[in-house]
């Protein structure tokens, strides 16, 4: 009796030391180790290793050698080159000329010389950031029977009695939330250009800017969650005090809409409380990861069905890597076939029936494989419940029904890859600008990231968008507030989208 409570004791601390281990080597990736998710395979069977290379050579007689020659094509710039180094611009950027003056026109024998030609050389310069101080000079007319004044009106601004331009509302939110150039840094810029100015403006013209735009984020919230297919995904920022020295932790949730839109919303909360009023009136397929909240939330609601992602079942195999080396092999070589199958479906602009019929086809034997073989792993005796492989083979049988649901709908893409390369501007504001002060500026950041990544999908210039948008949305009629996001203004208002005062 002694020997068994002293042998489950020892199987006890071995799988302790274990799962230790693992995350000792976990942690170590995650500090020294490469983060890419890559895998490189080698598919033809006559690639050698680089060692093999410098193997002595043997005593075979060297072969016979002959002369070959060829012609081939000149190597040539692409046609948008501008110089010979391979410099390239569009019209957008300004051309400043420099006139050099030549040495043979200004002597005693100028008249002997004259000019017939130019060579331009074109370097790539650049100037500090600069701000422009914007005078609008208005007559003052006496009328001489009357003896009364009167004046130009003053050209509406944004915001009443402000001291802020169009251009400078816009370029600030830019340079914060595309750039994430935090506001004490441009205060900081500013001082440097020789503008004096508190960071407390700033602030507050951030702040009332960004308020402007709600309803257009409202409308592009109600667009996105209009679809049939939606991705959704969550994470973590810091919004308010909790209490003193101590910031409230909260969460950015983005949803990818079916017609390439992404809407932010915020909750202080990670749990279904936010979903429930999101999605109440959402009927369809619900892309996500593996987090429990999603899956309790699919199971209370039949009308939505739950697709899951592989890039996360991938994950856990590839955590697995270190202790079962052969077993991830064949289940990320399984994987594998699937992405590449769905290239050559990206590759081929395949119609929807036809993608359809590639993933019966192609795809499902392969998923029916990798299921079938985590089955069988599972049945192996000496796989412990802390084995990564035991984690990951569960996770993927667990989740088999959500990630089958790809292969009989063409619209579900197998990942949620497309919205997580979105939500990063979320944490790569978190490193510049760190928090928000307020729950209200973490709203506000949902709010603009919303329109700003929504642009880059559509391939807007997000400042030309907020230029526009900014001096129309006070004077555009509500109930046409959607003629104003990303997705209807580019077909409405961009090909002619009002400017500046400036650059008029």
């Amino acid at each position: 009796m002694q020997n068994q409570q002293l042998q489950s004791a020892l199987d006890a601390s071995l799988q302790k030391i274990e799962s230790l281990e693992q995350q000792l080597n976990w942690f170590k990736r995650q500090l020294f180790g490469e983060k890419s998710e890559k895998r490189l395979t080698i598919d033809n069977p006559d690639q050698i290793n680089l060692g093999e290379i410098f193997k002595a050579p043997s005593d075979l007689p060297p072969p016979e050698t002959e002369i070959i020659t060829y012609e081939r094509r000149k190597k040539q710039r692409p046609e948008d080159c501008v110089t010979d180094e391979g410099l390239r611009f569009d019209d957008r950027v300004p051309v400043e000329v420099t006139e050099l003056p030549a040495p043979e026109l200004q002597g005693e024998n100028a008249d002997q010389y004259e000019i017939i030609d130019y060579k331009v050389t074109r370097r790539l310069a650049q100037r500090p950031g600069s701000y422009v101080i914007h005078e609008q000079r208005r007559p003052v007319v006496r009328h001489k029977p009357t003896q009364t004044l009167s004046t130009v009106a003053v050209p509406s601004g944004i915001f009443d009695r402000s001291i802020a331009d169009v251009s400078l509302l816009a370029g600030m939110l830019i340079d914060k939330f595309v750039f994430h150039l935090p506001l004490h840094w441009q205060h900081q810029r500013m001082a440097l250009g020789g503008v004096t100015l508190s960071r407390a403006t700033l602030t507050g013209l951030v702040k009332r800017t960004i308020e402007l735009l709600r309803p257009v984020h409202d409308a592009l919230l109600q667009s996105v969650l209009e679809s049939r297919v939606l991705a959704m995904d969550e994470t973590p920022g810091k919004a308010g005090r909790k209490e003193k020295g101590k910031m409230q932790k909260a969460w950015f949730w983005p949803v990818y809409g079916e017609r390439d839109e992404v809407a932010f919303t915020l909750s202080l909360t990670r749990s279904t409380r936010h979903i429930e009023p999101l999605l109440k009136d959402f009927e369809g397929v619900l892309l996500t990861d593996g987090y429990g909240v999603y899956d309790s939330y699919c199971k209370k609601h039949p009308e939505i069905t739950q697709a899951q992602c592989w890039v996360h079942t991938r994950r856990y195999f590839d955590r697995a890597n270190d202790d079962e080396p052969e077993a991830t092999s064949h289940a990320l070589g399984l994987i594998g076939k699937l992405y590449r199958i769905e290239k050559r479906i990206r590759d081929s602009n395949a119609s929807t029936e036809q993608k359809k019929q590639i993933r019966h086809e192609e795809s499902r034997p392969l998923v029916d494989e990798f299921f079938d073989w985590c089955y069988q792993e599972r049945q192996r005796p000496e796989l412990t419940k802390t084995n990564p492989l035991s984690k990951a083979l569960a996770y993927a049988q667990n989740h088999q029904s959500s990630l089958r649901v790809f292969l009989d709908d063409p619209d579900v893409q197998m990942d949620t890859n497309h919205l997580e390369r979105l939500l990063r501007c979320i944490p790569m504001g978190r490193k510049n600008w760190m928090f928000c002060w307020t729950e209200t500026g973490a709203e506000h950041v949902a709010i603009i990231q919303s329109l700003l990544v929504s642009c880059r999908l559509r391939d807007i210039d997000p400042y030309k968008y907020l230029v526009d948008v900014l001096q129309r949305v006070s004077l555009h009629p509500a109930r046409q507030i959607d003629e104003l996001i990303p997705r209807n203004w580019k077909d409405r208002f961009g090909k002619n989208p009002l400017k500046a005062p400036l650059d008029n």
